[in-house]
């Protein structure tokens, strides 16, 4: 089960919050997601494949070129997993962190908890 969660954790960020193609996104969350997952992020609960979508697509939006890169390793823990990232223009040090929490159900994601780094005054 931990080759799983370590899959799920890193095609997670690449593949769903790191990914400007609409179609691919969306056949990814449909492929990585349970249809009843819940990602829990500081603006608040979103629900469903539908909700997902929306929000990876419209945060993707507010800035295409930065990517996401995983710092360290993911870890896993039975059925679930985190993993810490950054993200920023490629190349450059990342203009933000945070940590993604998942826990697993059917091999998918069934919920997603990321946290949001404080950012630097």
């Amino acid at each position: 089960m931990s080759d799983r969660i370590h899959e799920l954790l890193n095609r997670n960020l690449q593949e769903v919050f790191g990914e400007g193609d609409a179609a691919r996104r969306r056949a990814v969350i449909e492929e990585l997601y349970t249809s009843d997952c819940v990602l829990y992020v500081p603006s608040g609960v979103i629900v469903g494949h539908d909700a997902l979508d929306r929000f990876a697509g419209d945060l993707r939006a507010t800035h295409p070129h930065f990517s996401y890169t995983a710092l360290g390793v993911p870890q896993a823990l039975h059925n679930a997993g985190r993993l810490a990232w950054g993200s920023g223009p490629r190349g450059e040090k990342p203009d933000y962190t945070g940590l993604d929490v998942i826990v697993a159900r059917d091999d998918k994601i069934a919920t997603l908890y990321v946290f949001l780094d404080p950012m630097p005054s």
